[in-house]
């Protein structure tokens, strides 16, 4: 059993049952408890989901730290929002088991204390206030909600083929920024199930770093700002642009703005939608003066050019002209605004904050988490992501007594299962050997030399 002191379940939760679905595949849409215990029971990724978070310290190796995976917090939001935290487990048989018995309806990953947080009151208890978060995945998180002032297709948890490429600008963006700019490797971007992305940098460096570290990496990557009302959120300063801010506006932002954003959101299709873009422009002249052309001038249907493309032509003409100072950043700036990958700064910054784990269920949804390829992301649709109700019916067909232990690759899990394991876990798990062998080397050369003495 895993080791938990949080509040006892008052649920009372039965042995696995078995769904008796009519129909080779006919489950009907939906998320419950008792889906949810066929696919803990099930399909699951244990054994990778486990060993990705040893992070080779579950091997023999003397220098191995046993403890280590003991002393992760895991979180889990039963039915009802019963909420258990520090919950710690020594092995992955003793995760799987508390997931089975307690089918939680979500789980989180904390960090890494000092101490195993299941038995944190009793070194609270000897005085000893050692009880603090030593290591913890780098963590990003980014909701389409936050884009609700740039986008006319949906509205707050709502996302579509025309809105989701905000989210995949965003992995491209960061991705390879994360890579490039600080050298990071084994970066893991999750789909959330329902309304955004994940992203867990997951190199020894990544989680080492102390909360002020954190913070200013996030800062890198903080362009949009300003509260609620402030009408203008970026302002790039300075006579050139950060190299990281202008790779980004010529690599991507500006031809997804262009040929992507500018059309499937009509942004200059009416007088609203047009008015907020004008109000980024710092010169009121030129503001009213570009307002009054178009107003004047209701585009007729026959014209061969989109209103779209042909507004924000005359708009970049205007601004990139030279005849009004100041002016020339104007255009970057919308781009910016409307394109620009918008973070919840307060994840990234504390190693505390938890995240829900990959291959969790959203019960409101009923989509798996799966992991998002960002070589591929362009291919990414959120509305075809696998959900519970048509993997209990995969199941069905595959055989639903069938005791295989890799019966999910028999599902639409199988391809997510899979990019989890060889493209992530696999290089993760080898440059964690590599790091260990060359510290506990190092260690013993150290001993020795001190020897030598």
């Amino acid at each position: 059993m895993g080791r938990d002191d949080g509040l006892v379940d008052p649920m009372e939760i039965d042995g696995l049952q078995q769904l008796q679905v009519e129909g080779p595949t006919a489950v009907p849409e939906g998320f419950n408890a008792d889906y949810l215990r066929v696919y803990y029971g099930k399909l699951f990724p244990y054994g990778d989901f486990f060993k990705w978070l040893c992070y080779g310290n579950d091997g023999k190796h003397p220098g191995c730290d046993q403890s280590y995976v003991g002393r992760r917090e895991f979180s889990f939001t039963l039915e009802n929002d019963i909420y258990l935290r520090f919950q710690s487990f020594d092995s992955a048989a003793e995760l799987e088991s508390s997931i089975k018995e307690k089918c939680p309806f979500k789980i989180d990953i904390g960090p890494v204390y000092s101490v195993d947080p299941a038995k944190r009151h009793a070194y609270a208890q000897s005085g000893n206030n050692v009880f603090i978060p030593v290591e913890r995945e780098l963590i990003f998180d980014v909701d389409i909600s936050d884009y609700d002032d740039v986008r006319y297709c949906c509205s707050g948890a709502d996302v579509c083929l025309d809105c989701w490429p905000l989210m995949t600008i965003t992995i491209k963006i960061l991705d390879t920024s994360l890579r490039d700019d600080f050298g990071f490797n084994h970066i893991l971007w999750v789909y959330s199930g329902r309304r955004g992305v994940h992203c867990w940098v997951c190199d020894s460096r990544a989680r080492k770093l102390s909360n002020e570290q954190r913070a200013a990496i996030a800062d890198y990557f903080r362009v949009y700002k300003g509260g609620e009302n402030a009408v203008k959120k970026v302002s790039l300063a300075g006579p050139v642009l950060h190299p990281f801010l202008a790779r980004s506006y010529t690599d991507v932002l500006e031809s997804f703005f262009e040929d992507k954003l500018l059309l499937s959101q009509q942004l200059f299709a009416s007088e609203e939608r047009y008015q907020k873009i004008l109000d980024l422009i710092p010169d009121e002249n030129v503001a009213s003066e570009l307002h009054d052309k178009w107003q004047g001038n209701r585009r007729s249907s026959i014209s061969k050019e989109d209103v779209n493309a042909a507004r924000w032509k005359q708009l970049k003409l205007t601004l990139q002209s030279g005849k009004h100072k100041g002016l020339r950043r104007c255009v970057e700036e919308i781009v910016f605004s409307y394109t620009y990958p918008r973070l919840d700064m307060e994840v990234s910054k504390h190693m505390n904050h938890l995240l829900k784990a990959p291959f969790c269920i959203h019960p409101k949804t009923g989509r798996v988490c799966i992991p998002i390829d960002p070589s591929n992301c362009d291919d990414f649709d959120p509305t075809a992501v696998p959900t519970l109700s048509q993997l209990l019916g995969e199941l069905n067909v595959a055989g639903f007594q069938a005791d295989c232990e890799n019966i999910w690759e028999r599902t639409s899990l199988e391809k997510s299962i899979s990019f989890f394991r060889t493209s992530f876990l696999q290089p993760l798990l080898k440059a964690c050997k590599e790091e260990l062998e060359s510290a506990y080397n190092a260690k013993l050369q150290q001993s020795k030399s001190s020897l030598n003495w």
